[in-house]
C-alpha cells in the first residue's frame, strides 16, 4: 500500500479522498490555488502545496505544477478525483513518466473511451448495444445528411471528444442538421480542442441509467449495479441521482451489468469506471459513453452496496486484487443524492458567488453530506457550483424520498443563491414520487422553475 498520496483536486471530492486515505493509514498531500487557501481540504490534508492562481487552467489543470508538488512532497501516487485532470490520458502518462502511480485507468483506456466514436465501435464489437449512428466522425455536411437519412430523424450531433452535455445538438430534418452541424463543431472545438462530431439516432424521452464497474490489474471485473441519473438540466447537468433505478428489475440489472463489464474488458480497463446507458420505455438500453473516473454520484452506490469505491480505487492502484467477487455484491435499500449548488434556478441556473453567512446541514439517521462548506466560507468565482451532496438511505424508495424531504427541509444556506428550493420541488413532485422520470423531466414539469 502507498505511504503518501497527493490529491489533485479541490472541494468535496478532495475531502472524500483524504478521508479514504486516512482510513487506509495513508498520508495525504493537498494541492490548492491561491483562491482556495482557506478551503477545508487544505486543512484536512497532512501537507498542502499551492500550485497557482485561482483560475483552474493556472492551478488544478497545470500538470507540471501538480507533478512537481507530488515529487517535492514524496507522494507515491496521485488521485485526480473527477473533472480537471481525471480523464486526461496525457496526465496519466506524465505521472507514469515521473515515477508516480495514477489512481485511475491506464492511459490507453482513457484515450479509447475518451474518443466517443472509437468507444462506440469498441463496445459494439463487444456486443454492447449502441444507439444507431455513424461509424466514427462525419467528414462533411453531405456525409452527415446521408447518414442521418439512413438512421432516421430526429438525430443528435455529438462531439467525438464530448462530455458534460457540451457539443450536442438536436436536428429534426436535413435543413436543421445543416444549421446545427457547424454550431456543434464550433462548440466541440472550443470545449475539447477537436471539432470532430458524429451523428446518432435521438432516443425520445429516455432514462439515463449508468452502471458502476470495478476492475483490478489481474483481469477481474465486476459491477456494482446501476444508478438512475435522469433528472438533468437542459445542459445535461445531473441534479438528483438514485440507486437502484426504480424501473430496473433484477433480470435487466444483470443484463446491463454484464454489458458494462464487457465494455470495460474491451478496453483493458482497470480501476473504477462508469458505463452510461440510455434506457427506453421498452427496456432497451444503449451505450452512451464510459466515464473513466470516480463519479460525483458514486455515494448512492456506496450506500446500497456497502462498498467504499474510493478506497477500492486506491487498493486497485496499489496492485491489490478486488476484495469481492460479483457473487459477493448485494444491494440493500434505496439511496438518493441531491446536488446542492450555488445557482439561481430562476435565472437559468446562473452561478452565484459570495460568502456563506449562515449554514445548517442536515443529519440524523440515514443522512450523509459530502461537502467542503463551512460558515464564513467564500465561494470563489472560478470553479464548479457544487456546494454539497446530500445523500440519504432508507429501506425502500418511498422511505428514502421522505428522508430526503426531511433532510432538505433541515438545510439552510444563506449568503448566496442556491437550488435548494428547486430540489425540494423535484422531490415533492408527484411524477418523481411515482418514479415517472426521464431526461425530459425538468423540461416537462419544472421548466424555468414553474410548473
Amino acid at each position: 500500500m502507498f505511504q503518501k498520496v497527493l490529491i489533485a483536486n479541490r472541494g468535496e471530492i478532495a475531502l472524500r479522498i483524504i478521508r479514504a486515505c486516512k482510513e487506509l493509514g495513508i498520508a495525504t498531500v493537498a494541492v490548492y490555488s491561491e483562491a482556495d487557501a482557506d478551503s477545508l481540504h487544505v486543512q484536512a490534508a497532512d501537507e498542502a502545496v499551492c500550485i497557482g492562481p485561482g483560475p483552474g487552467k493556472d492551478s488544478y489543470l497545470n500538470i507540471p505544477n501538480v507533478i512537481m508538488a507530488a515529487i517535492i512532497t514524496g507522494a507515491e501516487a496521485i488521485h485526480p478525483g473527477y473533472g480537471y485532470l481525471s480523464e486526461r490520458a496525457s496526465f496519466a502518462e506524465a505521472c507514469e513518466a515521473s515515477g508516480l502511480v495514477f489512481i485511475g485507468p491506464p492511459p490507453s483506456a482513457i484515450e479509447k473511451m475518451g474518443d466517443k466514436a472509437v468507444a462506440r465501435e469498441i463496445v459494439r464489437h463487444a456486443k454492447v448495444p449502441v444507439v444507431p449512428g455513424t461509424h466514427g466522425a462525419v467528414r462533411s455536411e453531405q456525409e452527415a445528411i446521408k447518414q442521418a437519412q439512413r438512421i432516421g430523424y430526429p438525430v443528435l450531433v455529438k462531439a467525438v471528444a464530448g462530455g458534460g452535455g457540451k457539443g450536442i445538438r438536436l436536428a429534426e430534418n436535413p435543413e436543421e442538421l445543416s444549421r446545427v452541424l457547424q454550431l456543434a463543431q464550433n462548440e466541440a472545438m472550443a470545449a475539447f480542442g477537436s471539432p470532430e462530431v458524429y451523428v446518432e439516432k435521438f432516443i425520445p424521452d429516455p432514462r439515463h441509467v449508468e452502471v458502476q464497474v470495478l476492475a483490478d490489474s489481474y483481469g477481474n471485473v465486476i459491477h456494482l449495479g446501476e444508478r438512475e441519473c435522469s433528472i438533468q438540466t437542459a445542459r445535461r447537468q445531473k441534479m438528483v441521482e438514485e440507486a437502484p433505478a426504480s424501473v430496473v428489475a433484477p433480470a435487466l440489472r444483470q443484463k446491463m451489468g454484464e454489458a458494462a463489464v464487457r465494455a470495460a474488458k474491451a478496453v483493458g480497463y482497470v480501476n473504477a469506471g462508469t458505463v452510461e446507458f440510455l434506457l427506453d420505455n421498452k427496456g432497451n438500453f444503449y451505450f452512451i459513453e464510459m466515464n473513466t473516473r470516480i463519479q460525483v454520484e458514486h455515494p448512492v452506490t456506496e450506500q446500497v452496496t456497502g462498498v467504499d469505491i474510493v478506497r477500492e480505487q486506491i487498493r486497485i492502484a496499489a496492485k491489490e486484487r478486488l476484495h469481492l467477487s460479483q457473487r459477493d455484491v448485494q444491494w440493500r435499500g434505496h439511496s438518493i443524492e441531491c446536488r446542492l449548488t450555488a445557482e439561481d434556478p430562476d435565472n437559468d441556473f446562473a452561478p452565484s458567488v459570495g460568502k456563506i453567512t449562515h449554514l445548517v446541514l442536515p443529519g440524523g439517521p440515514g443522512v450523509r453530506v459530502d461537502t467542503h462548506l463551512y460558515p464564513g466560507y467564500v465561494i470563489p468565482p472560478y470553479y464548479d457550483s457544487l456546494l454539497a451532496k446530500i445523500i440519504v438511505w432508507a429501506e425502500d424508495r418511498p422511505a428514502a424520498i421522505a428522508r430526503m424531504r426531511r433532510a432538505l427541509e433541515e438545510t439552510r444556506v444563506e449568503g448566496v443563491k442556491t437550488n435548494l428550493h428547486f430540489l425540494k420541488r423535484i422531490i415533492d413532485h408527484p411524477e418523481y414520487q411515482k418514479g415517472n422520470v426521464s431526461t425530459q423531466f425538468l423540461r416537462r414539469y419544472l421548466r424555468n422553475g414553474t410548473e
